[in-house]
Formats: structure tokens, C-alpha cells, sequence
């Protein structure tokens, strides 16, 4: 079967990394992949050509909407394939109408990875994007996969065909996140903190939706009893020259007590390492990973109550409300005060819930079946 992926772009991000697995369990001798982003190929893009598959990039601006629908169909016209998938917004409508126009015969199917967008934060034009498809959603996709239960609630709200909707969550590889005592003291050293600091730790672009400011807060308020708190920031954007965040930090009183760390390619090793793993989103969380690349790795996660982090968490970890630092701050407090062996063992019966629900070979196979089923 081969299968023409479609997606927005491929930088790193939670659709960029499952598409990234999906391809890397599923591709042999049944399966075959080809890979077009609409932007460019980035760095998810160069460890999916690093799997001997094909990727190739529009290079599309906003102006260039027309032409690169036609010129994707002329790709899809060439290639044949079986399915084509596509993920996001934007490569759902653009995917979608060149395929069509392609009529090569192939079902649709469409991916959301979020659940609502923002009437200010998010962009205009992605919100007009969504409205669209909602309204095409009707004609052009064979199935809509909605990787979490709350973001296909808002969407079919949004006018999305509900009859299309499919909930494939995120899977996640159980031996790559896993328990590692040696990136406990390997990441420690490298911070130039005491073996036995506790580390609290939020791996996230600099984004509003992410919404750092509340982490950040909710460090000053926790720092206030438990002084020897470490807090570690990881991803794109997320450094000593922005600015923005550097800023909010030093209104904290917290510059001795943060470390921004950027984007790193050791994501396991450094989620390993956490005491205790956090999401403050504010909104548009889908299926978010990194609650439960920490839960696979042992970590038990204090995560605001969107998309559907509560879900994945269950009852190994804590839900706080959205925007509230007090909430958050309390959440770690509550984990922090258990003695250590007790919150290792909180850690275990988080991963033997992704073990059970989300381990990636299964996730994969929910893709592959829903494919079969459509030809």
C-alpha cells in the first residue's frame, strides 16, 4: 500500500514527531511512504528522508495558494498512491482540493491535531482555514482522525461531518522513554546541580498557547517553601536571548533557579531526568506528547485540563484549571511532598498506563487498519 502524506510543515512538533513513527514502524514491504510539506522540510523532514523515504516541500506562501494546489496534484497524479493522509489545517484543505483535482481515485484523509483555536492568539487566517474545511469536510475526506476525543467534540461544533470522525490518539515508544537512572545524574551534571536536586520541567516551543508565563509563576509561588527546586525549560525558542522570557523570569526573582535549554535532539534523556513533568497550555492541546513521552518515562506529570491531558494522565497524575499558578504550584507541592519512593512508584503506574493504551506499535495498527478498511 503506499500512502502520499501531506502535512503543513516539518519542523518539530507533536504532528511533524507521529508522522515521523508512523513511517518509521509501518514502512516495508507492505507499506510504503511518500512525504510533501507545504512549507519545508525541516528537521522532522530530514529524519524521515534519513528512513529512505521521499519528502519534498512546496515551499508555499499564502499568495501561492492556486499554484500550489496544481502543482501538488501533478505530484499526486504521478505518484498513485493508495491514500493520501494529510495532517493539519492547512494541508487538509490545500491536500485535500488537489487530490480531488488529481483524480486519482484515492480516499482522503484528513488529520486534526488540535482542539479549539483561540479568537485572538490564533492566526485569522488558520481559524478562516478551519471554518472552510468544516464546510467541505462533507465532500472531500473519506474520515476526519482526530487524535483526541476533545478536539473531535469541538470540531464537529465547528460544522466538521461528524459521521468522518475517527479518534486515533498519539502512540508513543515505550523502550526509547523509559526509566533511566543514569539521565538523572548525567543531566544534573550537566546543570551544575547537587545529584539529589529536584527538578521540575516544561518541554514546549515559546508559544502563547504554551503558555511559560504561568509556568513561570507558578515556580515563584512553589520557590516561596521548597528552595531547592530546579526548573528546566527545553524547546525552539525557548533560550537566554529571548527576551520575552527572560524577562518574566526576572520579575520572578528566579534567574539562579531556571535553565533554558533550548532545542535538544536528547529529549528522552532530559524528560528522564525530571522529578516531575508539567503542561500549563492554555489552549488548543490536542493529544499533547509530552505528558506522555514523561509518563513512558516514569515521570509523573501535573498538566492544565486541555484537549485531552486528563485522559492520558488518569489517576497517576494531577489536573489543575487553565491559567491558574496557585493550582499548578499546589500540584507540584502535592507530588514534591511524597517521599521519593513513593512518587517513583506514582511514576511506574503512569507508565504502565501508556503501556497499556498508548505504546506506538498499537497506535500504528489502529492507522494501518482504518486504511485497509477504506480500500
Amino acid at each position: 500500500m503506499k500512502v502520499f502524506h501531506i502535512i503543513t510543515g516539518l519542523n518539530t512538533g507533536g504532528a511533524e514527531m507521529m508522522l515521523y513513527k508512523l513511517i518509521q514502524y509501518s514502512s516495508g514491504e507492505n507499506f510504503q511512504h511518500e512525504v510533501v510539506s507545504l512549507t519545508d522540510i525541516g528537521p522532522v523532514g530530514k529524519k524521515i528522508q534519513q528512513l529512505s523515504v521521499s519528502v519534498r516541500a512546496l515551499h508555499m506562501r499564502g499568495i501561492d495558494f492556486p499554484i500550489a494546489v496544481l502543482r501538488l496534484a501533478l505530484w499526486l497524479r504521478r505518484s498513485k498512491p493508495d491514500i493520501v493522509q494529510t495532517w493539519m489545517y492547512h494541508a487538509d484543505l490545500v491536500g485535500g482540493l488537489a487530490a480531488k483535482l488529481a483524480f486519482s481515485g484515492a480516499p482522503i484523509v484528513w488529520g486534526i491535531r488540535q482542539t479549539n483555536l483561540h479568537t485572538k492568539l490564533s492566526k485569522r487566517r488558520t481559524r478562516l482555514v478551519a471554518r472552510f474545511s468544516a464546510f467541505l469536510s462533507r465532500w472531500v475526506p473519506e474520515k476526519i482522525i482526530c487524535n483526541s476525543y476533545s478536539g473531535r467534540d469541538v470540531h464537529i461544533k465547528m460544522g466538521y461531518d461528524s459521521k468522518k470522525m475517527v479518534v486515533i490518539p498519539n502512540g508513543f515508544d515505550i523502550s526509547r522513554f523509559r526509566l533511566d537512572s543514569e539521565a538523572r545524574i548525567s543531566v544534573r551534571k550537566e546543570l551544575g546541580v547537587a545529584p539529589d536536586s529536584l527538578l521540575i520541567g516544561y518541554i514546549a516551543r515559546f508559544d502563547p498557547q504554551k503558555d511559560h508565563k504561568i509556568f513561570i509563576e507558578a515556580a515563584r509561588i512553589l520557590n516561596a517553601n521548597f528552595k531547592d527546586v530546579h526548573f528546566v525549560l527545553c524547546g525552539r525558542g525557548v533560550n537566554w536571548e529571548n527576551k520575552e522570557l527572560v524577562s518574566c523570569i526576572k520579575r520572578a526573582g528566579l534567574q539562579d533557579r531556571f535553565y533554558l535549554l533550548g532545542e535538544r535532539d536528547d529529549i528522552p534523556t532530559i524528560t528522564a531526568a525530571l522529578d516531575v513533568a508539567s503542561l500549563t497550555s492554555a489552549y488548543g492541546e490536542g493529544f499533547p506528547n509530552v505528558v506522555g513521552e514523561a509518563m513512558a518515562s516514569g515521570v509523573p506529570c501535573v498538566v492544565t485540563d486541555v484537549g485531552d491531558a486528563a485522559e492520558i494522565v488518569g489517576n497517576t497524575g494531577i489536573v489543575t484549571g487553565i491559567g491558574s499558578a496557585k493550582d499548578i504550584a499546589d500540584g507540584w507541592a502535592e507530588f514534591l511532598a511524597v517521599p521519593k519512593q513513593e512518587r517513583i512508584q506514582l511514576g511506574q503506574r503512569a507508565r504502565e498506563r501508556i503501556e497499556k493504551h498508548y505504546a506506538l506499535n498499537r497506535i500504528v495498527q489502529e492507522y494501518m487498519s482504518l486504511y485497509n478498511k477504506l480500500l
